[in-house]
């Protein structure tokens, strides 16, 4: 006899990239893997989002919507307010808030499930607007404090969640999150090389992907050019922030010829697999993640990695990448160069990363969730 699962599904209809990947990942792998179960998603409005066309393919899932003309007008109450009425009509027996929130009312026997991604309003609080830190702050601390189990995606995120909402760790499990199916698959020779004439790609290059903002901390790799030996070019990927124009000044200053450096826009979650696989090495220099998916869509590409240490890092990362010190620009550029002059090391740590990165099999992570919401059964 299976269960009957809600979700929040609100980042699954409606971001296209970061919690929306997550969710949409997610439900992927548990429809895959248990269709015993029946399946009820609820997001505040319906939108055409072609990254859900898998929920076409199984019988046992449905979606709510609000279906009042109140819910309608104000979805942010429904969500959180008055969704627990939906919950109990649709006798939903676990409730998974898949994006650090859950529903404010907890008068049923529906048991609740969040995941919190990260704490960085909380850590890095400039980067955020004053409202938004309330916000986050009042919805984060209640789901903590309030769901039945809470599911922090790293050890990392799990200590935060411990230390700044002084949760009882024994109500906090960690389960990892893997990356985009894309990743796991096998590319003919043919289409890495048409994604490399597309974008223009050089021979030979350093890749780093992720949001052009402070805490990525791109700087850094551009005050490790000077220093480097190799004259390899760096290809970014990411969406820019107001942070880019602090980028172009410390560009000039270093006088960082724009051949260097080379960014890329518009690259589709289907072309950035053969990106990965076209670099030499992937550098993440970040000052802070809740995890960092990137380091494991290179992983699985067989890249090797250069990160940071502490924190997630080395969660992700495994043993055999190599970590620096995002702030010590000597650093990073001789660990650079080192593992560029070494082909060997390269072909160990790309093999050795494969095999690393089978701990996040989304299989395996499916399995590991089921049994999470069997325990509260």
């Amino acid at each position: 006899m299976g269960f009957k699962i809600g979700y929040d599904a609100k980042r699954a209809y409606q971001n296209y990239t970061g919690l929306g990947n997550y969710s949409r990942d997610l439900l992927k792998n548990i429809l895959n893997n248990f269709p015993e179960n029946q399946y009820v998603l609820y997001a505040p409005k319906s939108t055409k989002n072609p990254r859900l066309s898998f929920l076409a393919d199984h019988k046992n899932v449905e979606t709510r919507f609000p279906n009042t003309s109140l819910h309608k007008t104000f979805k942010g109450y429904w969500r959180s307010i008055n969704l627990e009425k939906t919950l109990e009509k649709d006798e939903i027996d676990i409730f998974h808030g898949l994006s650090n929130e859950m529903p404010r009312s907890r008068q049923s026997n529906i048991k609740y499930v969040v995941t919190i991604h990260d704490l960085i309003f909380k850590r890095y609080p400039r980067n955020y607007r004053s409202i938004d830190r309330k916000i986050h702050n009042i919805k984060f601390k209640y789901a903590a404090r309030n769901a039945d189990l809470t599911i922090a995606i790293s050890e990392q995120t799990k200590r935060d969640i411990v230390d700044f909402y002084k949760i009882n760790p024994n109500k906090i499990k960690v389960l990892y999150q893997s990356c985009h199916d894309n990743f796991r698959k096998e590319y003919p020779q043919e289409v890495i090389n048409h994604i490399k004439e597309k974008f223009q790609l050089p021979n030979n290059f350093i890749l780093n992907v992720g949001t052009i903002e402070t805490r990525k901390n791109l700087n850094a790799i551009l005050q490790a050019i000077p220093i480097m030996k190799n004259d390899l070019p760096i290809v970014v990927v990411g969406r820019k922030t107001k942070y880019f124009n602090f980028l172009k000044v410390q560009m000039k200053k270093l006088k960082i010829d724009s051949s260097r450096i080379i960014f890329l826009n518009n690259v589709s979650i289907e072309e950035l697999p053969s990106i990965y696989k076209l670099a030499d090495l992937f550098i993440y220099p970040s000052l802070f993640e809740g995890f960092g998916i990137p380091i494991i869509e290179s992983l699985i590409s067989g890249t090797p990695v250069i990160t940071s240490k502490d924190g997630c890092f080395t969660e992700a990362g495994g043993k055999d990448s190599l970590y620096i010190d995002p702030l010590d620009y000597d650093e990073i550029a001789h660990t650079i160069d080192n593992l560029l002059s070494d082909t060997e090391k390269q072909q160990i740590m790309a093999a050795k990363g494969k095999e690393f990165v089978k701990k996040f099999d989304p299989n395996k992570l499916s399995s590991e969730l089921m049994e999470i919401y069997q325990s509260l059964i």
